[in-house]
């Protein structure tokens, strides 16, 4: 048996004498700067409870990570998963307050690291000592060597001397329990940034603990052979192509698009995420899906190794739809499961969720379970540190995810190179890019598999038809000042769900019938009174099928004309919407206030009418996949303005 054991570590090993290079190469932190409201959606969250936390919530203020004796398990998860968020939030949004704590953080874990390597809350104790929770903290620390180089040293000695204490520990068979077992891509990943950046002398340990770390991990080219964690797939999606950066071999980054495609196959969401209480969940619309998996299972890593566009179209599909759903406009409170079709959020006894409690869809501080409160502030700040990336050689520059962006970076041979990007999307087709540089420079553009009939126009140039190459534009700049103005329109398109259903698309947008809701506070944080438990019910009727051979696209061009809306994830803000033809139909609950599957077949018992669906990540009450009937032919009278409709009852 233990020459068995021995045997892939040492035929890994000999292959493995140098990383692959990746696809693409992730720019410092600090040089994409949000814009306009993507700008504004990243100041709504630090107001909100992520820039909060440090002064009221325990697990934040008090975390055995700097000093406190706070922590929610022997994850020791909770300290780091805040610091790793908050080191880009507080970057990208200058707050002198929340990037002093961060300093704070970082150098008190530093300052208390012991002679065998060891870093974290189990120095000085008796706890025992698991490698997971180290592995957020260490994306947080290469962050702020990546904006304050002269933390490199510091930093970079303190990893190397873990790395030797990790390395004996796998070993030995320790630090790697069921859990951390799953999640060993994610130390992996920091390995591979230290041999990348900064090896020391040190690449055949670095390459020898990310081989053992494969082998003493979750063996995730199986993730279907059982029952598996959602949040644990979300982490491990990347970790085949983080093995093959070591293996070399094309055949890990077939088994993760695989997987990639059966994972979104028999669990996928219309909101982009996938569908897990807990455990996988399959397709059924009033399932939840947790806030962590949706901040988790973003694929920029797997797009940065591969190239793949269908990794960023997803990136942009949950971030756009999922993310702002699940957490309420003003961001001070969020779920802890999400459903596609959600009628309420309340105590649900019984509940639609197996394995999670009734209160998982409420939103407020912590419902059901804390570590979605301190991971989800990394989605918006970890989006936008990874919308723009290089080429391995640096010499060209790639925006990967469109919205409102300002990127000021220095390409290979000293090239200074300026992005300022404008636009509304995902609210709108147009970007308007000025690029500057002082070198002649190529830069590509990703456009989405959605768009259609896509044109681009240099300065003022006739627009071309696009003809991206695996998805991306490339066009040349030449030193000085360009404009590219892209146009990115899209088709509605009608994606067929489980009964028979549908759920509609234009773009990266899921768009959703927004309910008619009442809010109730049924618990406030005594520590801070903005910290609520909200109940939200349902005052309208939502039970409606659609044709959806009606549906028609509505864009407020005036919204052109100013800033949109602050915050702009919230009922009725968003200048886009689609109309529908639709009618009441009799749809039973399934439990205590969640729907049953969609009617197959349904009969209208109401007349015909137009319905308004908007954003699905504006919407907290919501119906996004609908039984199907065909209409007689209806179109309705008056305007279609005059059938808005009006969610939030105060």
């Amino acid at each position: 048996m233990a020459v068995g054991l021995f045997l892939p570590f040492v035929a890994l090993g000999a292959a493995a004498s140098s990383l692959a290079p990746p696809k693409f190469t992730t720019l410092p932190l600090g040089e994409i700067r949000p814009t306009a409201w993507l700008y504004d959606q990243l100041v709504v969250q630090t107001n909100g409870v992520a820039g909060h936390m440090h002064e009221f919530y325990d697990l934040v203020k008090n975390t055995d990570w700097w000093g406190g004796d706070s922590y929610y398990s022997y994850l020791e998860e909770a300290g780091s998963y805040w610091f790793n968020a908050m080191v880009p939030n507080s970057v990208l949004v200058n707050n002198t307050e929340l990037i002093l704590k961060t300093y704070d953080f970082l150098n008190y874990v530093l300052d208390h690291q012991d002679e065998t390597g060891w870093l974290g809350p189990e120095v000085g104790t008796e706890k025992p000592r698991f490698l997971w929770g180290r592995y957020p903290f260490f994306f947080g620390a290469i962050q702020m060597v990546e904006v304050d180089p002269s933390l490199t040293d510091r930093v970079v000695n303190a990893m190397h001397r873990f790395v030797k204490v990790a390395n004996k520990m796998l070993k030995r068979g320790e630090g790697v329990d069921d859990w951390a077992a799953t999640r060993w891509e994610d130390f992996v990943i920091a390995l591979q940034w230290l041999y990348d950046n900064h090896p020391n002398g040190q690449e055949e340990l670095l390459v020898d603990t990310m081989i053992r770390l494969k082998w003493t991990g979750a063996p995730w080219e199986k993730i279907f052979a059982e029952e598996w964690h959602g949040v644990n797939i979300a982490e491990g999606m990347k970790a085949l192509p983080a093995t093959y950066r070591f293996t070399h071999n094309v055949s890990d980054l077939d088994a993760a698009s695989e997987g990639w495609d059966l994972m979104f196959k028999y669990h996928g969401r219309p909101s982009g995420a996938f569908g897990a209480d807990e455990m996988l969940s399959g397709l059924a619309a009033a399932r939840g899906s947790e806030l962590c998996l949706v901040v988790q299972s973003r694929g920029s890593y797997l797009y940065q190794v591969t190239g793949d566009l269908k990794y960023a179209d997803r990136v942009e599909r949950v971030t756009y739809n999922a993310l702002p759903a699940t957490i309420t406009s003003d961001m001070w409170g969020r779920q802890y499961l999400q459903q596609q079709n959600q009628i309420a959020a309340k105590n649900m006894t019984p509940n639609p969720f197996p394995e999670d409690g009734p209160e998982s869809n409420i939103f407020g501080l912590e419902p059901n379970y804390p570590c979605c409160t301190v991971n989800f502030p990394q989605g918006w700040p970890k989006f936008i540190t990874n919308a723009f990336v290089t080429t391995p050689d640096r010499a060209s520059l790639v925006h990967v995810y469109l919205g409102p962006f300002n990127v000021s970076t220095i390409l290979a041979g000293d090239n200074h190179v300026t992005v300022n990007v404008e636009t509304q999307y995902p609210f709108g087709d147009v970007l308007v890019s000025t690029v500057t540089a002082t070198k002649p420079f190529m830069y590509y553009v990703r456009i989405p598999s959605w768009v259609s009939g896509g044109t681009f126009a240099l300065d003022n140039e006739q627009p071309e038809a696009l003809k991206p190459l695996e998805g991306l534009l490339g066009i040349y700049i030449r030193p000085g000042k360009r404009r590219i103005t892209l146009a990115l329109p899209s088709p509605i398109s009608i994606e067929s769900r489980p009964n028979s259903s549908v759920a509609i698309h234009r773009g990266p947008l899921n768009y959703a019938f927004d309910i008619e809701r009442t809010e109730t506070v049924i618990k406030t944080d005594p520590r801070e009174a903005h910290a609520v438990d909200l109940q939200l019910d349902p005052v309208g009727a939502w039970q409606y099928a659609i044709d959806p051979s009606t549906a028609e696209y509505h864009y407020d061009s005036t919204s052109e004309l100013k800033a949109l809306p602050s915050p702009i994830w919230e009922s009725g803000r968003p200048p886009v919407s689609i109309s529908v033809l639709a009618c009441l139909i009799d749809w039973p609950l399934a439990g205590d206030m969640f729907p049953a599957d969609p009617p197959e077949n349904p009969e209208c018992v109401g007349e015909e009418r137009r319905i308004v669906l908007t954003p699905y990540g504006a919407t907290k009450l919501r119906i996004s996949e609908f039984p199907v009937f065909k209409s007689k032919g209806f179109r309705g009278n008056g305007s279609f303005t005059d059938n808005k409709q009006v969610p939030l009852h105060v």
